[in-house]
């Protein structure tokens, strides 16, 4: 978070600069600062005299408040983007005034790729793309679009107005931010104190991001659940910035500067009451306080891809299997249960649906809606059959959502068995009702 070097000749260049402004005492405009200014301390929203701007240097030359005044300074140079310009102090004052509720305000992402937008919507062009824990600065809380997670969920947060330390503005909605406040003093520039020259095992702790456990068992099993998968949730010891996350439905952040370790595989963050195991690794055990001082305890895994490519891939497999019953199809015809016509994009027609057993039917209306292949198998069921589908209503009358099929697709057409909820657990097919109910269709001339 430092701003970049100044070279030799930028160094005489800020040093004339800076004799030529002290002569001249001349201020061109007041500035109202956007980002807090390390040396010397600074805080956000405070106004500014202002008496160069250099555009080599894309900076501006600003006269130092006396409060924040340490030796003989008068001057400091802040990057053109960190400071908001006006011609007159009364412009600056009201700008500062209705910036104040965000004043000191700042986000740390939690998520590698988090995009900045053009606009607060999440269709609108990307300006930038965020890295995972990259500071960014809250300008302003403003309306937009809700933001909806990969699965069509509704996301919880605002979208704000934001400012890059590198100096690119643009709207980042805050699901998947951590925002805190800081007054002043450099952000995240003190080194952490963690020698892993001769500790492999705490390298692999610092190097990874972790996961809940139940992710990995997801994985493994091969029946993702999206909604869950989408929340991102996460572990990351945070060696570069010295704040470490546990990121679950309630975030826990640990502010640390040193690593102690307490045991064989074993690690407490000082200062706070975070400590980890490691017990293999692909495993870590983590234990902390909660805010009411409870004592949490937590099993994180590593991943084979990051959750967002999970999620695109297993979305892309799903889609697949649609894709393949549309081509085989899409039409499919039954002499006794009616047609069955899937669309490209996963919809389904079911003519003569009523024909169906009552005892399958039940209350649940079900003459069109969507197809998702949100079930899986396992054991026998995964040989015997191509997949598992669920048929979800438009309308939906009583408690029954959905019937679940499993199925086979082949030259002779669809092949589809009803699996009673009993045989889903989890949305996991594991065996066959004990009097099968079994659909032959055909495709359609």
């Amino acid at each position: 978070m430092h701003m970049r070097p100044i070279k030799h000749y930028s160094f005489l260049l800020f040093v004339f600069l800076v004799l030529f402004a002290s002569c001249q005492k001349k201020v061109i405009g007041w500035g109202v600062l956007l980002w807090a200014i390390g040396d010397p301390a600074i805080p956000s929203g405070t106004v500014l005299p202002v008496q160069v701007r250099s555009n080599i240097e894309q900076a501006w030359i600003t006269g130092i408040p006396d409060a924040y005044k340490t030796g003989d300074r008068d001057l400091v140079m802040v990057p053109l983007p960190h400071l908001e310009f006006f011609s007159s102090k009364g412009g600056a004052e009201r700008f500062a005034s209705a910036f104040a509720e965000y004043a000191v305000s700042y986000a740390e992402t939690i998520q590698d790729g988090l995009p900045i937008r053009d606009k607060p919507e999440n269709s609108a062009k990307r300006t930038y793309r965020l890295k995972e824990g990259e500071i960014i600065k809250i300008l302003a809380k403003t309306e937009g679009v809700a933001a909806v997670s990969t699965t069509g969920v509704p996301l919880e947060g605002n979208w704000f107005k934001v400012l890059t330390h590198g100096g690119s503005t643009g709207y980042c909605f805050s699901y998947r931010l951590r925002i805190f406040e800081h007054t002043t003093g450099p952000l995240g520039d003190a080194p952490v104190q963690a020698d892993t020259s001769d500790d492999r095992e705490l390298e692999l702790v610092l190097s990874r991001t972790w996961y809940p456990e139940s992710y990995g068992k997801m994985i493994s099993s091969g029946r993702l659940d999206l909604d869950a998968l989408s929340r991102n949730h996460y572990f990351t010891a945070g060696i570069a910035t010295g704040r470490a996350i546990i990121h679950l439905e309630k975030d826990a952040v640990f502010l640390y500067r040193k690593i102690n370790k307490t045991g064989n595989r074993s690690w407490n963050f000082d200062g706070t009451t975070l400590n980890v195991r490691l017990q293999s690794e692909s495993a870590l055990e983590i234990e902390w306080e909660n805010d009411n001082k409870a004592k949490q305890t937590a099993v994180f895994v590593t991943l084979p891809a990051s959750v967002e490519n999970i999620v695109s891939q297993e979305k892309e497999r799903r889609q697949n299997k649609i894709q393949a019953l549309y081509n085989q199809g899409p039409r499919y015809v039954s002499a006794n249960y009616g047609t069955f016509s899937v669309t490209a994009a996963g919809n389904f027609n079911w003519d003569e649906i009523n024909s169906l057993p009552e005892e399958i039917l039940s209350d649940t209306v079900l003459g069109n809606g969507s197809i998702d292949m949100d079930y899986g198998l396992s054991g026998e069921m995964a040989e015997r059959y191509t997949g598992a589908l669920a048929l979800r209503p438009n309308t939906v009358s009583g408690s029954r959502t959905a019937l679940v099929f499993a199925y086979t697709l082949d030259n002779q057409g669809l092949r589809m068995e009803y699996i009673p909820s009993i045989y889903a657990p989890d949305r996991s097919i594991n065996r066959r009702s004990s009097s099968p109910f079994v659909i032959y269709f055909s495709p359609a001339n």
